[in-house]
C-alpha cells in the first residue's frame, strides 16, 4: 500500500501538470526540468515531448526526470544504435512520478527515469514498476538498486559544499566537518540553498532517517536563521559562490565540474567534501525502473542496459561528470575516487529515501518552501 502522504502530495503534483498542459492549448506545453531550467542548451527541444527517431526497430517510451540537456544525447545515441523509435517526456523527478500515479496502469510509460531515489521509491510504493531481471540488477552494487529489485541506480553523485576560494583558503580549519554545525551564527548571510530542489530534498529525507525528525528541523531551522540565500536550483548556487554572492553553497558535486571544464582552474570555487560524513555526505544515484504496464518492455530493458554498459557509463563520467555505478570506468581528472567518498558517507538503503512528502511537508511547516 503507498504511503498515503505520499500519494497525496505527488497526486496533487500530477494534477498540476495535467492543468498545466491543459492550458496551453492544442499543442504540448513544455514541462519544465530543475535541471534543464538550471542548464540551458544552445538549440535544446524545449518541449515536453521529444522523439528520437530509429529506423523500426520497435518503440520504447520513457519518462525522464533528468533534463534532455543532461541525458538527451545520450538516449539520442541509443536510439542511433539499436533503431528503436525513442519517445522521452521530460519533466522534473517530482512531476514525472505524480504524472505516473495520476496515470496508473494507464500510463504509455516504459520506463521512468528519475534523478534521484525519491521519485522512484514513490512509483515503487504505488506498485507501479516491474522487478528487473537478475543479470540487470547484479551489473551494480546491491546498495545502488532497490531492495525489492524494481529499479537501479544508474550514475552516481555525492552531496558536497561548494566554497568561494578567495574567501575561504584553508578549507580543513575553516569548513566544518559536519553539515550540521553550518546552524553556528557565524554563517549567518553566507550560505546558499535550493530547498526546492531534488537532491536537496533527498538530503534532507537522509537527515530525516539519520537524525531523526527532531533534529533535521532543529538544522532546518537554524539554517534558515542564518538567512541563507535562496537559489531555485544548484548550477545558480556554484555561480553565486564563485561570484562572492555566498562564500558556501549546499550541492551536488558535478555541478562545479562542468564550471571548471567550461571556465577551467582559475573558477573560483571548489568542492568540500565533508569529513565527518553523516547525511551532508550523502552518495544517491539516478535511477531508472520498469512499469508494470510497459507495452515494450524487452526495448526497456535494453535501454537500461546500455545505460549501465561501459560506453553508457563513460558517457556519465566524460559529459555530466558523474560517478559511474560499474567497475573499470574513469573519472573525470580531479574527481575523489568513489570508494574513497564512500568511507565518508553516510550509508543508508536509498529506499529510504522514498518518503518525499514528509519532506515537503516539514518544509512547508518551516516556512522553507510555500
Amino acid at each position: 500500500m503507498v504511503n498515503r502522504k505520499v500519494w497525496f502530495v505527488l497526486l496533487l503534483m500530477g494534477v498540476l501538470v495535467l492543468l498545466l498542459a491543459a492550458c496551453g492549448g492544442g499543442g504540448e506545453t513544455a514541462v519544465s526540468s530543475p535541471e534543464a531550467a538550471a542548464d540551458p542548451q544552445p538549440g535544446a527541444d524545449p518541449e515536453a515531448e521529444s522523439f528520437v527517431a530509429g529506423s523500426g526497430a520497435g518503440e520504447l517510451v520513457i519518462y525522464s526526470g533528468r533534463s534532455q540537456s543532461l541525458v538527451g544525447p545520450i538516449i539520442e545515441q541509443f536510439a542511433q544504435e539499436t533503431g528503436i523509435d525513442v519517445q522521452v517526456r521530460y519533466g522534473s523527478t517530482s512531476e514525472m512520478a505524480g504524472v505516473l500515479l495520476e496515470e496508473g496502469q494507464n500510463s504509455p510509460a516504459d520506463v521512468f527515469y528519475a534523478q534521484d531515489p525519491g521519485g522512484l521509491g514513490a512509483v515503487q510504493q504505488a506498485g507501479l514498476l516491474a522487478p528487473l531481471p537478475a543479470d540487470l540488477l547484479a551489473k551494480v552494487p546491491p546498495r545502488f538498486a532497490a531492495d525489492s529489485g524494481d529499479w537501479i541506480g544508474i550514475s552516481g553523485r555525492a552531496r558536497t559544499v561548494v566554497y568561494n576560494t578567495g574567501v575561504i583558503t584553508d578549507p580543513a580549519s575553516q569548513l566544518p566537518d559536519d553539515i550540521y554545525d553550518f546552524v553556528d551564527p557565524k554563517w549567518d548571510g553566507r550560505i546558499g540553498w535550493a530547498p526546492t530542489n531534488g537532491s536537496f530534498q533527498a538530503m534532507v529525507t537522509a537527515m530525516r532517517n539519520i537524525w531523526g525528525d527532531d533534529k533535521t528541523r532543529d538544522w532546518l531551522s537554524g539554517i534558515q536563521a542564518n538567512h541563507p540565500t535562496v537559489y531555485g536550483e544548484n548550477t545558480p548556487i556554484v555561480a553565486g559562490v564563485a561570484a562572492g554572492e555566498i562564500d558556501v553553497g549546499f550541492v551536488n558535486h558535478y555541478y562545479l565540474y562542468r564550471f571548471l571544464a567550461e571556465e577551467g582552474d582559475s573558477f573560483p570555487a571548489r568542492n568540500y567534501f565533508l569529513p565527518g560524513g553523516g547525511p551532508g555526505s550523502l552518495i544517491m544515484v539516478s535511477g531508472a525502473g520498469i512499469l508494470k504496464t510497459a507495452q515494450h518492455g524487452a526495448n526497456a530493458e535494453q535501454f537500461i542496459a546500455f545505460l549501465l554498459s561501459p560506453e553508457g557509463q563513460q558517457y556519465f563520467a566524460d559529459h555530466t561528470y558523474e560517478y559511474p555505478v560499474i567497475d573499470g570506468v574513469s573519472t573525470v581528472a580531479g574527481l575523489p575516487p568513489l570508494a574513497e567518498l564512500d568511507a565518508l558517507a553516510a550509508h543508508i538503503d536509498l529506499s529510504e529515501l522514498a518518503d518525499l512528502a514528509g519532506t515537503q511537508a516539514m518544509l512547508l511547516e518551516l516556512g522553507i518552501i510555500e
